[in-house]
């Protein structure tokens, strides 16, 4: 007799439940490709910037007249960043042992990586929208 396939014909991306160890792994990936992707421009702006007086003059009266989303955009990658740093630190410390690699210390690990993130990225928003230079 021939068994037959029981594989599913289709695999559903949206019936999956991803544990939170796979959720923090794959944000750490999506966040270090965003990172890498928006360093060009930055890093085109800072050049910019420094090439002469007016070029800086040019990017600050930009920089002024969409201040909101400049801000919004900052906060965004800072929390980018922040969540990068680390995932990549838990990363590190469980590659080097310090963690324990069992599923427990796993999830504990992750959930204190988005909680670490959540308060980072609250701050940083106090920070950017909420200046103590600010009358």
């Amino acid at each position: 007799m021939i068994k037959k396939n029981q594989r599913p014909m289709y695999l559903n991306i949206r019936t999956i439940r991803f544990p939170i160890t796979a959720i923090t792994s794959i944000l750490h990936r999506i966040s270090g490709i965003l990172l890498f992707i928006t360093i060009g421009p930055i890093l085109w702006i800072l050049k910019l910037s420094l090439s002469s007086n007016n070029e800086f003059c040019k990017i600050h009266r930009f920089l002024l007249m969409n201040h909101y989303i400049f801000q919004f955009v900052f906060w965004t990658v800072t929390i980018l960043l922040s969540y990068h740093i680390i995932a990549g630190i838990r990363q590190i410390l469980m590659d080097f042992g310090c963690l324990n690699q069992t599923l427990l210390i796993g999830k504990i690990s992750a959930k204190v990586v988005f909680v670490l993130t959540i308060l980072l990225s609250i701050f940083i928003g106090i920070l950017i929208w909420y200046p103590s230079n600010q009358s």
